[in-house]
């Protein structure tokens, strides 16, 4: 299955197992059963794939019984392990840890060294979801050593962004940032774009931590590429935003403006009037903030007109009030007695 990211949380899930990825060599020896064991444990994968979650846990059960029936102990750690999974992506982690503690148990039994790194990046992660940041290090850390023993470069990917996550929430951004540009170079390597995304996002939001603008602008920059080569016009509207928020910080007002204006033509293209309304808001801040109070004017007439649109009596008011006050601050006050 593919690999992916929990958006929310930032953390890289790596692809769960598929069973003739680790057993194809004794496909051979397996009795019917198993077989059909191992194709049910294959659509429960592909339920966990489209986030069909519920449909995998009921999916997942019926396996593990079956395995335990027929004493397949790596089919039921691969199993418990996908139920971890399905769990953390759930948001129950205490169920999440409880599964994966029994598939690491299993998978070191078997010496299944897959299941085995992908049952301790589940624990990692579940326990960073729980504050524990000490066993989050822990299990992570573990995860990263068996990535490197089986040279699996995704898995250590994962494991070092993973890392950089804990750190951060610690508060240890430094750190954090240590492990980010780790996994960063891996995602570059492996030509992962969607991993290199996120990686670049985690990495931006560790800098801006740090009040670091320059590095912050320097990240987004490059996750804007990302988006456009994806075609990606609403992430690429939310990244310019970030960018112009960090440009502004930085004093580079006209660089804000080129950004606010690039997502102000995406949220039109996308017919998205609320980050149109957004946009125009930002802009006329800004314009009136450089004393450019003609080009404030008409981000606050244009944001004026989506208001009367959508009947939004409370941000007309608010509107209007405003372009009062920047009328008589230019000294027009005919203009401003028009906003009545």
């Amino acid at each position: 299955m593919a690999d992916f990211f929990d958006s929310y949380r930032g953390t890289f899930v790596p692809e769960t197992e598929r069973t003739t990825d680790v057993r194809n060599s004794k496909a051979a020896s397996f009795s019917t059963r198993k077989a059909e064991l191992d194709q049910l444990l294959e659509k429960a994968i592909e339920q966990y794939q489209i986030r069909d979650y519920p449909s995998a846990l009921k999916t997942f059960r019926h396996v593990l019984f079956g395995y335990r029936e027929v004493h397949d102990l790596q089919g039921e750690g691969m199993t418990l392990s996908g139920m971890g999974l399905a769990f953390y992506a759930l948001g129950q982690y205490q169920e999440a840890i409880a599964h994966s503690y029994q598939a690491l148990a299993m998978a070191r039994q078997t010496m299944d060294r897959r299941t085995e790194r992908q049952a301790l990046g589940n624990l990692g992660n579940a326990y960073r979801h729980l504050n524990n940041f000490e066993k989050a290090i822990e299990y992570k850390g573990q995860t990263l050593v068996v990535a490197r023993e089986i040279q699996d470069r995704r898995g250590e990917m994962a494991a070092l962004n993973n890392l950089g996550m804990v750190y951060k929430a610690m508060g240890d951004c430094e750190q954090a940032i240590a492990y980010y540009e780790q996994s960063l170079r891996l995602a570059k390597e492996l030509h992962d774009l969607q991993v290199e995304g996120q990686v670049l996002r985690n990495l931006g939001n560790a800098y801006h931590a740090l009040e670091n603008g320059q590095k912050t602008v320097e990240c987004y920059e490059q996750l804007l590429e990302i988006a456009r080569q994806q075609s990606d016009l609403s992430t690429e509207g939310q990244i310019l935003k970030n960018l112009a928020s960090a440009c502004y910080s930085l004093g580079d007002c006209n660089k804000a403006i080129t950004y606010h204006q690039l997502r102000l033509a995406i949220a039109r293209t996308l017919r998205d009037r609320r980050n149109e309304d957004q946009a125009l808001e930002s802009l006329g801040v800004i314009y009136d903030a450089m004393g450019d109070y003609a080009k404030a004017i008409e981000c606050y007439e244009q944001r004026l007109a989506i208001a009367q649109s959508a009947q939004d009596k409370d941000l007309e008011r608010q509107l209007l009030t405003s372009l009062r006050n920047v009328c008589y601050a230019v000294g027009d006050f005919a203009r401003a007695n028009s906003y009545e």
